[in-house]
């Protein structure tokens, strides 16, 4: 609390209960609502989780109700990401759209990276803020709210008390045939240019009973497929309970593969420095496996790879993903990428396109290098323009495009297995499920298949996602 302390304070003035915290009602007085919570996320898979947990957790302890419409909101909290280029700076123009609402009692939060990073500078630069809170941390909203209301001062908590919250955080509440459940925390590679080891702390795993605990909960309501979350997912060691072993991330996929219900097995992200010979096995065991991996490289030359400090070079990605499709030989492979990184030459730059005509790569995530402070590769000289750094992009970009769409043709006509996961983004009147290789099919079709596994012969190819009709047996 000593941020807390030194931070400036915003002015005391009582606060009001939560919304629907009397008692009783008298005759003819309006009926009380329940507080309602307006969370916004920014950033990965992992923040959109702990989103979620921060839902359950301010429902559990003081029944919060999430609202999407911030006016009506008695707290509101932004999930933060650090990842990309003046981060901050939106954290704050977000804040300044919120202000006004302090004035009829509204509570206002910062979490995730951001907050890990700034602390309690935040309140400096804007005391109206109520709490800032780290990933580690979310568990520990309730007790951070009931400080503030007794204080009446901004509440900081950044600190990295490992695993803790997950022993603080109530059983999962899910809706529908699909979930994430987190198996790890924190980052340890500390690649020269990712600011997420000093935000989310080391990388520290689960008890692997817990983990196995939370899946097998959400089985019982439904859930068909689960996605394992984490910074570094095939770094996972999680402890054995009641005995000294360890089990490695291989083995979580193998036993968590055997869990009554769960038909479907997905992970998002993994590092290419610790895709071990045992998980490239697990391919060739594990059915249940989706024919899809999220493998971010980066780049495709090895100086620049060294520079990043990855741990690896472009050969030895290759070999994993050539070890990948000798067992999986359908499995789409996406990833990460990085264009413009300091000192990156044309021939560097030329030295990833060949790569991604080596891997022919299904999907990727790519921007150009933005500088994250108190990185290494912050402080690196840049003589690239931003021009030649957009065009690079654009090219990339448009050469993954190429592939992505080719890769969609291939399956006109096939039968592919997908799970049905509810009605379609772009049309109510047709449900959407994804194939094991990670592709979303638009299907009409009755809603008692939500939930069910079905088979559908692709019909059409719609830019990123594939049209179908079910295969009646």
């Amino acid at each position: 609390m000593s941020e807390a302390r030194n931070a400036r304070r915003a002015v005391p003035r009582a606060l009001p209960p939560p919304r629907g915290a009397a008692n009783e009602v008298r005759a003819g007085a309006p009926v009380a609502t329940k507080p309602r919570v307006f969370i916004k996320t920014f950033g990965c898979q992992m923040n959109v989780y702990d989103s979620g947990k921060m839902a359950d957790v301010l429902r559990e302890a003081e029944g919060y109700e999430p609202t999407n419409d911030v006016e009506e909101a008695d707290l509101i909290l932004f999930n933060t990401c650090s990842v990309r280029e003046k981060a901050e700076e939106k954290v704050f123009s977000d804040l300044g759209r919120v202000k006004h609402l302090k004035a009829r009692g509204a509570l206002i939060g910062v979490g995730g990276c951001v907050a890990s990073q700034e602390g309690a500078a935040i309140v400096r630069r804007a005391p109206y803020v109520d709490l800032v809170f780290g990933p580690q941390t979310l568990h520990r909203l309730p007790a951070m709210l009931e400080r503030r209301r007794a204080e009446l001062r901004p509440q900081v908590d950044i600190s990295f008390p490992e695993i803790e919250k997950f022993d603080h955080l109530p059983p999962a509440r899910v809706v529908g045939p699909t979930a994430f459940v987190s198996i790890m925390e924190g980052c340890s590679k500390y690649c020269s240019y990712c600011v997420v080891p000093y935000t989310r702390g080391e990388e520290v795993s689960r008890p692997f009973d817990d983990v196995l605990a939370e899946i097998a909960g959400i089985a019982e309501q439904g859930v068909r497929e689960v996605t394992l979350l984490g910074q570094n997912v095939n770094a996972y060691r999680g402890a054995m309970g009641g005995t000294s072993e360890i089990a490695d991330f291989a083995t979580l996929l193998e036993v968590v593969a055997e869990i009554p219900g769960i038909e479907r097995v997905r992970y998002t992200t993994s590092h290419p420095k610790e895709f071990t010979q045992r998980l490239i096995d697990a391919y060739d065991r594990v059915d249940k496996l989706v024919d899809h991996v999220h493998l971010p490289v980066q780049h495709g030359s090895d100086r620049v790879l060294a520079a990043m400090k990855r741990g690896y070079t472009s050969l030895e990605f290759k070999s994993t993903v050539r070890k990948l499709r000798a067992v999986r030989p359908r499995i789409a492979i996406s990833s990460d990428f990085i264009v413009g990184f300091p000192g990156e030459t044309a021939g560097d730059f030329e030295r990833t396109m060949q790569l991604v005509e080596d891997v022919g790569f299904d999907h990727s995530f790519s921007f150009v290098f933005s500088p994250r402070p108190g990185t290494p590769a912050a402080s690196l000289t840049d003589e690239t323009s931003a021009a030649e750094k957009l065009e690079r992009l654009q090219r990339l970009q448009s050469k993954i495009e190429a592939q992505g769409d080719a890769i969609s043709r291939s399956r006109l006509g096939t039968v592919q297995r997908i799970l049905v996961e509810g009605a379609s983004r772009k049309d109510a009147g047709e449900l959407m499920g994804r194939t094991a290789c990670n592709r979303v099919v638009n299907v009409v079709a009755s809603r008692e298949l939500v939930g069910c596994m079905v088979d559908v012969r692709v019909t059409e190819v719609r830019g990123h996602s594939l049209r179908g009709d079910v295969v009646v047996a």
